[in-house]
Formats: C-alpha cells, structure tokens, sequence
C-alpha cells in the first residue's frame, strides 16, 4: 500500500507541476468518493459487475454524499481551500487523472460533463443553516 500511496503522490505532483489550480487534498479526496460512489452504486444493485463505469453526474452525487458525511459543515471551507469552488473543478481533477492514466474514461465522458452539476453553497452550507422560523422560547419570569 506504501508504495501505491507513493506513486499517487508523484502523480498528484506531476500533475500539479502542469496545474496548481488544486491541492493535494483535493485529488485524495476525489479517489476516495469514487470508491464510495462505486460501492454504494454496487451496494444498491444499480451497478454493473461487468462494468466499473460511472457518469460525471453519479460521480457528483457520490462526491456530495461523501462530503456531507465526512465533513458535514466543513466540505464548503475544506474544498475552498483546495481551490475547489464548483463542479466543474472536480471534472478537472477528473481528468487531469484521467491524462495520467489513473483513472479511465469511456468515450462520450468530457469534463462538460461536470458543468451541469450542484452549487456548492445551496449544497454543503445549506443544509447546516438554522432555520429563521424556529421560535425562541421566552424566559419564564417567576
């Protein structure tokens, strides 16, 4: 395992000596999604066994879950500050890794793919905003 964690890091700088858009933190994140969306897409039938092939869109959906569920109100912040601001930068992740030959791609995948996705603040901030219509309860005068 050391030494696939080793050689990702030399592709993750390779990559960055082309494009520094995004850190490190960014690329680990998204390999780690795409095991979670691959395995909740297997865990739920809708997956192929024969194909290990997900859309941009499935991949988004896995990546907000993820998200949500490791670092809840954090994800916004988190992405941020690894200069990732939308969903189209996952795409360019996507296949940055995809020029390097960690990740494959059929032949209708483009990082468009990515455009038509989620806004980011709607999406890991919202979810976590106190409601403005919660009544505050009024101090009992004794």
């Amino acid at each position: 395992m050391d030494i696939v964690k080793r050689d990702f890091n030399a592709i993750i700088k390779a990559i960055q000596a082309d494009d520094s858009r995004y850190s490190s933190g960014a690329y680990y994140f998204l390999r780690e999604a795409l095991d979670y969306t691959i395995k909740i897409s297997f865990d739920n039938e809708e997956f192929s066994e024969l194909s290990q092939h997900i859309s941009g869109q499935e991949l988004l959906e896995g990546i907000k879950d993820f998200a949500l569920e490791r670092y809840g109100p954090m994800a916004f912040e988190l992405f941020k500050s690894w200069g990732v601001n939308n969903c189209k930068d996952f795409g360019n992740i996507v296949f940055n890794l995809v020029e390097c030959q960690v990740l494959g791609k059929n032949d209708s995948d483009t990082p468009e793919d990515f455009e038509k996705g989620y806004n980011f603040k709607e999406t890991f901030l919202n979810p976590f905003v106190p409601e403005n219509n919660i009544r505050q309860k009024k101090p009992r005068l004794y």
